[in-house]
């Protein structure tokens, strides 16, 4: 077998347990197919996290970030907002969710990035609605209580090799405007990345001008929340302002090819970003596939359908897959993700010039090719 070192890829948005969605979420929904969308798949997935415990949590992770490891990806941002019992009330270790994912990354020997997310309602209709019965695990009383929960979490994650924390709010639909910018104050003032999902849906931008007379983005300036450590999930249905305010405050947008694929989300303007100077990462999101390299491809193969070009994403950056690398390091606060072993004689690559390697890899590969940890 003849070798070839790669960076190691990062995921820079991940729920673990979602994994065990992979078939129940296509059945069809109990409403009308028409209404099988983002909306109802949500309710699979209610029904899967209803169902877990710390030690479930921990074994789902396990099982994930192995999986995640063997298929090339070095480090994990887990966005993780599974935090209390299934009635709302916490554990008798307010972090024991957290925790059990944090043992889960250390036990399959993959660096992981915890992102609590802040979720307090379940939207807002001339007042904030209360959480829904799949919600109320999710839910904090107040952001300071929240914020709480996660000094403990980085005290408790200090000293343990492997395992770094930053800060998430879950979405500008589950929680107020002074709650994105109590999280903001507190990631910047210990210099922590922070992220949040938006722009995924266009009923969530429905729901955010309702609210807040702007859009999510719009939104996120507006509360101090964009900026340098800071990264956007999705960012599909924006226009040229909120990528005008995503570039000039360098905040970073992961996108999520697969999963936004498979959810129907819409079709992610990789250019449109690009061409603002606007940093992109990737990320496995809710797992239906565990493969950086298809996550890459996608990612290419959407941009050249977006321009109608061959020359997209790939051509401007000669190494596509180094410059997500480099995006998902910044995203999770890493330095690396450390470096995995390539299998030139995989079939995927057989054949393929030296030069050409770094054109194949984000374009012809998958994890198939991937042989092990570097020097393993």
């Amino acid at each position: 077998m003849t070798a070839y070192e790669l960076p190691a890829m990062v995921n820079a948005h991940s729920h673990a347990f979602q994994r065990d969605l992979r078939g129940v979420a296509e059945r069809p929904s109990p409403r009308s197919q028409a209404a099988d969308d983002f909306w109802s798949w949500r309710e699979a997935m209610y029904a899967l996290a209803s169902a877990l415990d710390p030690d479930s949590m921990f074994e789902a992770a396990r099982r994930t970030y192995a999986e995640m490891s063997a298929a090339g990806y070095g480090a994990v941002g887990e966005f993780h907002y599974v935090h209390h019992q299934p009635d709302g009330a916490p554990y008798a270790e307010p972090n024991a969710m957290a925790l059990a994912a944090a043992e889960a990354a250390r036990a399959a020997g993959i660096t992981i990035v915890l992102l609590p997310a802040a979720y307090h309602r379940a939207g807002w209709d001339e007042g904030d609605l209360a959480p829904t019965p799949g919600q109320r695990r999710f839910c904090d009383p107040d952001v300071d209580s929240f914020l709480a929960r996660v000094d403990a979490l980085r005290e408790w994650a200090q000293g343990r090799e492997g395992v770094q924390v930053g800060v998430a709010a879950h979405s500008v639909r589950a929680v107020p405007a002074s709650w994105l910018e109590a999280i903001a104050a507190y990631s910047e003032d210990r210099g922590l990345v922070r992220h949040v999902h938006a722009h995924e849906q266009p009923r969530e931008l429905d729901e955010c001008r309702a609210e807040h007379g702007v859009t999510p983005i719009a939104l996120l300036e507006r509360t101090g929340f964009l900026g340098p450590r800071s990264s956007v999930i999705h960012g599909i249905h924006v226009d040229a302002a909120d990528i005008g305010r995503l570039a000039a405050s360098a905040t970073i947008v992961v996108s999520c090819p697969t999963t936004e694929g498979s959810l129907g989300d819409g079709h992610f303007p990789a250019m449109a970003h690009h061409d603002a100077g606007v940093r992109i990462a990737i990320g496995s999101d809710s797992q239906v596939r565990i493969d950086p390299f298809e996550e890459t491809r996608e990612l290419e193969t959407l941009a050249r359908r977006e321009r109608l070009s061959r020359a997209a994403l790939l051509a401007a950056h000669g190494d596509l897959w180094a410059e997500l690398v480099r995006a998902g390091c910044a995203s999770l606060g890493l330095e690396d993700a450390g470096r995995i072993a390539i299998d030139r004689d995989h079939p995927d690559l057989r054949g393929i010039e030296d030069a050409d390697l770094p054109l194949a890899v984000a374009t012809c590969a998958s994890a198939g090719v991937v042989s092990g940890p570097a020097g393993g």
